[in-house]
């Protein structure tokens, strides 16, 4: 199967997708290397081919930019990973924006609120940021954390949904 791979800009930077012919995102971040996308994307469930093209899922991303926050939680994604993995992925898209949680509070969110590590190691393996949004987890103190895609970016767009939902 050939997968597609489409870059825009944004204010936080480039940002790429890779997605299947029907557009489900399979890797997506602020960057322009697919290379680097493909890597976070488990040996055993990566694309073989990826050619330049058009992925439906950038106007999402776009109308997120544009102020509709929502428009990127109705992107068809395509995650492999263990059961606790597949249940933390699913439990960062019910975030609401504007509304981060901390790390403590998201391994609540997940049945063991002294995982916090485990909750911490579900944001890191997410290979389609943005569509499952691990930038809505904080450390307990209110910094940022870590964030693949850097600090700065998680921080733009953390301010970016707190002035929209308000």
């Amino acid at each position: 199967m050939t997968y597609i791979v489409e870059s825009i800009d944004t204010p936080e930077g480039s940002f790429t997708a890779v997605a299947r012919e029907d557009g489900t995102v399979v890797a997506s971040g602020w960057t322009r290397s697919t290379e680097q996308l493909l890597a976070r994307i488990r040996p055993a469930f990566r694309p073989e081919e990826a050619q330049s093209g058009d992925v439906p899922a950038l106007e999402a991303v776009r109308a997120f930019y544009d102020g509709n926050l929502d428009s990127v939680m109705t992107v068809p994604v395509d995650l492999h990973g263990t059961e606790g993995q597949q249940a933390g992925w699913a439990a960062l898209r019910r975030i609401r924006p504007g509304s981060p949680l901390t790390y403590t509070e998201f391994a609540r969110e997940l049945g063991n609120p002294r995982a916090v590590r485990a909750a911490a190691s579900v944001c890191a393996r997410n290979p389609v940021a943005l569509f499952v949004p691990c930038h809505r987890v904080l450390r307990s103190d209110g910094s940022m954390g870590g964030f693949a895609w850097g600090e700065a970016i998680k921080r733009d767009l953390l301010r970016r949904e707190a002035r929209s939902a308000a």
